[in-house]
């Protein structure tokens, strides 16, 4: 059974490695000081030129077929809300590139079928007032403790403000990629690949569901159930689109729950997801009469778009553990933040 196997590896690997888990680390090379200006003032604005040095992986576009006779037209009607004026900067500061690498000219042909990768770029992005904590660097991997509000990856208005983007800046590593991901809403631990080389080796754990993770998350009690519990669903997209829901027809996600501290207002609850669907934990929790505290999608989506900083997600990313595919050692990581009291 998944969950027996998810447990017995989480138990063996804190057996090996109880008190060994990483707790903390030191800056190893700075925070970007522009950036802490720019937190500060709650936006972020670039007027330096940019480098690849400082910078995150461009996106990628195979230019479609049509009529356009030059490259600049066809991007102004695909992206249509980014002006033509916005796209001849672009060009101007070398933003737009081909398969290679290397600039093209805001007079460039229209090639349909060819690749060209371009940098996304928000206006006024706005500020995430809070700072993430680098837990772990070598040669192979980056462990960062994430806080609540910062997106891991660039999404809608987000691009600079990411977790990504800034690790990139302050370990001046390029090759930075995430090797999961988990939600702008939740803090707690994202584990990087470093080196491209090592990549595959890494992401296969995550594959074979080789890592095992323990979460923290402070909800309404449930002195009704017994516990430890496992629950278990279908979840498919919800409305908006951006929502899930359980569905009928065989569980295609399964989360193992106990309970860690009980008080008068909520307990304090570990959850380990066997499974990694979108917004498994939180959907999971709700189902089960106790939605996570502060959470503004579930039970029911909360007609508020501002961020609240004051009432974040009671939910982190508390715990990684797994046998390293280069070393054979056990690596634990354990996140230095904190949930609020229930």
């Amino acid at each position: 059974m998944p969950v027996a196997y998810e447990g017995a590896l989480w138990n063996r690997l804190l057996s090996r490695h109880q008190r060994k888990q990483v707790r903390a680390g030191a800056n190893p090379s700075g925070r970007d000081p522009r950036g802490a200006a720019r937190r500060r003032s709650g936006t972020t604005t670039r007027t330096e030129p940019v480098t690849a040095s400082d910078d995150i992986g461009a996106s990628r576009l195979q230019v479609p077929p049509g009529a356009w006779s030059t490259l600049l037209d066809c991007l102004c009607e695909r992206f249509p809300a980014i002006s033509r004026e916005a796209w001849r900067d672009r060009f101007a500061r070398g933003r737009v590139m081909d398969a290679s690498g290397a600039p093209i000219g805001v007079d460039a042909p229209h090639r349909a079928g060819s690749e060209i990768r371009y940098f996304r770029e928000v206006e006024d992005e706005p500020a995430i007032p809070f700072e993430e904590s680098v837990l772990h660097v070598d040669e192979h991997l980056v462990v960062a403790d994430k806080p609540h509000f910062l997106p891991v990856t660039p999404a809608g208005r987000f691009v600079r403000e990411t977790l990504l983007a800034r690790l990139t800046w302050r370990l001046g590593n390029p090759d930075l990629v995430p090797l999961h991901r988990i939600d702008r809403d939740t803090a707690g631990l994202v584990l990087f690949s470093a080196n491209r080389e090592t990549r595959n080796a890494y992401q296969s754990l995550f594959r074979l569901r080789r890592v095992a993770k323990a979460y923290e998350a402070i909800a309404p009690a449930l002195p009704g159930r017994v516990f430890p519990l496992v629950h278990a669903s279908r979840l498919r997209a919800g409305d908006p689109f951006f929502r899930m829901r359980e569905v009928d027809g065989p569980a295609d996600s399964e989360t193992r729950v106990d309970v860690v501290e009980r008080a008068a207002r909520a307990w304090r609850y570990s959850l380990e997801p066997v499974t990694g669907r979108k917004h498994q934990l939180r959907v999971h929790m709700a189902a089960l009469g106790a939605p996570i505290a502060n959470d503004r999608l579930y039970p029911e989506l909360e007609r508020v778009h501002e961020d609240d900083y004051a009432r974040p997600l009671q939910l982190l990313a508390r715990r990684l553990a797994f046998v390293d595919p280069l070393s054979g050692a056990t690596r634990c990581f354990e996140s230095v933040r904190r949930l609020d009291p229930p």
